[in-house]
């Protein structure tokens, strides 16, 4: 690797059919994007030297996003807006970046730094207006404990840990939209999704979660 390299974050979006892809399968497709873009980019030490990158909070399949991000180390400087242009070219539409720049190598990695992720969650269905959503969401914060079954062991979420604030419910076609925030961290990730199908359930309601979609990732204190 060179002695003097420049930390590239690059800020994507994950959308439309390109939602379903792995995290790997997304890893692989960014780092052939930065190589078609032609890029100077750094590689690791070592045995197998590889590009050096590293990227933020995995989505989960089918989760769309609109503002991940990954770190590219560049051996030379190009300045931000030429290598968002040449990324942009060559990326498919479903991953494509919407901003580059430049931080610090004092920073801390993505993942450690990003522990607040917001969502947007689409809830359909002829019985999923916003009462009878929000009042499912009340009952089970109420509880102050979630248990989900993960691989057949069930985990349990104390929801005032992983719901920095509570989640909101507004009108949405053919349904509502509930908006939140979840913490990430060491002890696990509560997945939107299982979080508000337990809401409809315990409402017996005639609804389903047809779309989430992560707005964005931030920093705990960063409003």
């Amino acid at each position: 690797m060179a002695d003097t390299t420049f930390r590239l974050r690059v800020t994507y979006g994950k959308t439309g059919r390109l939602r379903f892809l792995s995290h790997l399968e997304v890893t692989h497709a960014s780092e052939r994007s930065v190589r078609r873009a032609g890029l100077a980019y750094a590689v690791t030490q070592g045995f197998n030297p590889r590009m050096k990158v590293a990227f933020g909070p995995a989505l989960p399949v089918g989760t769309a996003g609109l503002a991940e991000s990954y770190d590219v180390w560049l051996t030379r400087y190009l300045p931000p807006a030429d290598a968002l242009g040449e990324l942009r070219r060559a990326t498919p539409d479903g991953l494509a970046p919407i901003e580059a720049r430049y931080v610090s190598e004092r920073e801390p990695s993505l993942t450690a730094a990003l522990t607040l992720a917001e969502y947007e969650v689409v809830v359909g269905g002829p019985d999923a207006g916003p009462d009878r959503v929000r009042t499912g969401l009340e009952a089970v914060l109420a509880d102050g404990k979630l248990t989900l079954q993960h691989k057949g062991t069930p985990k349990v979420f104390d929801l005032a840990v992983f719901l920095p604030k509570e989640p909101t419910v507004g009108e949405y076609p053919g349904g509502s939209m509930v908006r939140m925030t979840t913490r990430m961290g060491a002890s696990g990730t509560l997945r939107p999704e299982a979080f508000i199908s337990e809401a409809i359930r315990r409402t017996s309601a005639d609804g389903a979660v047809t779309s989430v979609t992560r707005t964005g990732l931030r920093p705990e204190g960063e409003s």
